[in-house]
């Protein structure tokens, strides 16, 4: 009985470790100007309180300026992690891509010229990634500007914004570029998050002059149409949305420049947004990224990883 209660016991406290092994953490890339460095990426357990690994993981190969912004990350269902990223500001129309099955060891960067069918598009920005479960594929969308062909409100004509999208199953053969949305104005920093079947919501920043901040719409199929646009709920000066829900709230994170931190939104309906800007911790230079989950596992795998990293440069 004794031997037992003693195997009882162990089965228990496996369980535990198993179930805190895969205790999803969540995860946000980031970067640090001037974007030379790579990717930075930031935990945390409540999507509330985050910190910075204080390291970089990857140091941008990609592209002529060889900066790495706007750092986006999905996990495929194989368990690999894809990495897409902003290449240059101007004069580039590549985005960077690499990928991993760990988040510390990366295969060798590549860059997709996504835009070299259009020879006047000045640039590629801020692509994300989005997998579509139901298609068995992964969305790349971002924004770029070719000069005189929408309609146009202060901003420049070389500033005038549209998004454009690809897809693949496999990062090796890509469907042709195509327009994803045309609102009417021009729009960059655009994310895909699934809500629920046929449910789909679009975050984006409304790059008018002067509006320059946030909102929403949605659609039942995730390359859209999208269409009832929220208002702009967020400051002037508010750019590089990204998303994610804990409980019944989603969090909706953005760069407010021009006040120099990190602002926040909360939301239940996407009707009403709260600000809690003031209730959450982002390490300071933190800068435009996006949010995913990963295991317990994981991020001890990363955190010993920094560690070592730390040790071997001092």
């Amino acid at each position: 009985m004794k031997r037992l209660f003693t195997y009882i016991l162990l089965l228990f406290a496996s369980a535990i470790i198993s179930c805190k092994a895969s205790k999803s953490v969540y995860m946000f890339t980031s970067f640090h100007e001037p974007a030379n460095e790579g990717l930075r990426l930031l935990y945390s357990y409540d999507a509330i309180h985050w910190t910075d690994l204080n390291r970089t993981f990857i140091k941008p190969e990609a592209g002529e300026a060889k900066i790495m912004r706007d750092p986006s990350i999905a996990q495929g269902p194989d368990g690999v992690y894809h990495l897409v990223w902003t290449t240059g500001w101007k004069d580039d129309k590549g985005i960077g891509y690499a990928s991993s099955k760990d988040l510390i060891h990366w295969s060798a960067q590549q860059h997709l010229n996504v835009m070299e069918y259009e020879p006047t598009a000045v640039n590629a920005w801020a692509p994300e990634l989005f997998y579509d479960d139901e298609a068995g594929r992964f969305i790349i969308v971002w924004a770029s500007t070719v000069p005189n062909r929408f309609a146009k409100g202060q901003e420049d004509e070389n500033n005038n914004h549209r998004l454009y999208y690809t897809t693949t199953a496999d990062f090796k053969t890509f469907a042709p570029t195509k327009l994803f949305l045309d609102p009417g104005f021009s729009v960059i920093d655009a994310e895909i998050v699934k809500r629920g079947k046929n449910d789909y919501i679009l975050v984006m920043k409304d790059n008018t002059r002067p509006n320059r901040n946030i909102l929403v719409a949605f659609s039942n199929n995730p390359l859209g149409p999208y269409s009832n646009y929220t208002k702009r709920f967020t400051e002037t000066y508010s750019e590089g949305p990204s998303m994610t829900k804990t409980g019944k709230n989603w969090f909706i994170y953005y760069d407010s420049y021009r006040l120099k931190r990190y602002g926040a939104m909360r939301t239940t309906d996407f009707k009403t947004f709260t600000d809690i800007a003031d209730s959450i911790s982002v390490p300071t230079g933190h800068k435009h990224g996006t949010i995913f989950k990963v295991t317990q596992k994981q991020l001890n795998l990363l955190l010993k990883d920094s560690v070592a990293v730390k040790t071997n440069q001092q």
